[in-house]
């Protein structure tokens, strides 16, 4: 039987969600469990996709198999939520068809980066908000995330060691909110996003907010494909997978 649950987890102590050798992940830690309640027989799960070392999740998705009739969907995930360390939160667990794929199903992601925007840091939102010290004009940050709209080849915001060959993605949200006096929410809305992508385009967001590239630089990067004419990668800190919208 096929099931998919929507998890969520504080990334400051994993290195990403996916499995590493040596490494604490979030993949690895649920699949202790799961092979503790399919009798013992390995169980390897699937994301919507990976989140990096220090990235939080609010709801992920995944996908796993286990053996047997089907099981009672809240003692499933009772069962998962009380037996994951408490990082990892369990919140529903659905039983879906043999054939369903989290990560290649149709859907959009929803991306959430808080930053902290002062001349000091609070030391009780280091894990869990970027900080930037340096001012930021926010008209110049607004008409930026307004040219990431649309859809665009997005090398130019890629990291090396993206292994994806086709990098057009569609973003259908870029929005910046002011949260606070001193915090700003920057919020991503697409069919897709590549390895770094979300922070790199904030990273540049936020050089031009401080005045030392041009607005223009956003299409720039986008025409030329150059990472190097990017703004630096922006903390993993303040980066949250919202959601994720499957078209069915």
């Amino acid at each position: 039987m096929r099931y998919k649950a929507i998890i969520a987890y504080d990334g400051k102590d994993f290195a990403g969600f996916q499995s590493q050798e040596n490494q604490r992940t979030v993949q690895a830690e649920i699949e202790k469990v799961l092979t503790r309640l399919n009798s013992h027989e390995p169980v390897i799960l699937q994301g919507s996709g990976r989140t990096d070392s220090g990235v939080h999740a609010l709801a992920q998705v995944i996908h796993f198999d286990l053996k047997g009739v089907a099981r009672d969907l809240e003692r499933l995930r009772f069962a998962l939520d009380t037996q994951t360390p408490e990082d990892i939160a369990v919140h529903s667990v659905e039983q879906v068809a043999d054939d369903w794929h989290a990560r290649f199903e149709p859907h959009e992601k929803i991306y959430e980066y808080l930053l902290e925007n002062g001349r000091v840091r609070s030391p009780f939102k280091r894990h869990y908000q970027a900080f930037f010290r340096y001012r930021l004009d926010e008209k110049p940050m607004q008409e930026a995330m307004a040219r990431l709209i649309g859809t665009h080849d997005f090398t130019g915001f890629t990291a090396s060691g993206s292994s994806v060959d086709d990098k057009v993605r569609t973003i259908t949200r870029a929005e910046l909110i002011k949260t606070g006096e001193d915090s700003y929410k920057f919020i991503f809305r697409g069919n897709g996003f590549l390895y770094k992508q979300v922070r790199n385009m904030v990273g540049t967001v936020l050089k031009i907010g401080n005045g030392r590239m041009p607005v223009e630089q956003i299409d720039k990067i986008l025409e030329s494909k150059n990472r190097d004419l990017a703004g630096p990668t922006a903390a993993a800190e303040g980066l949250y997978l919202r959601e994720v919208i499957y078209d069915k």
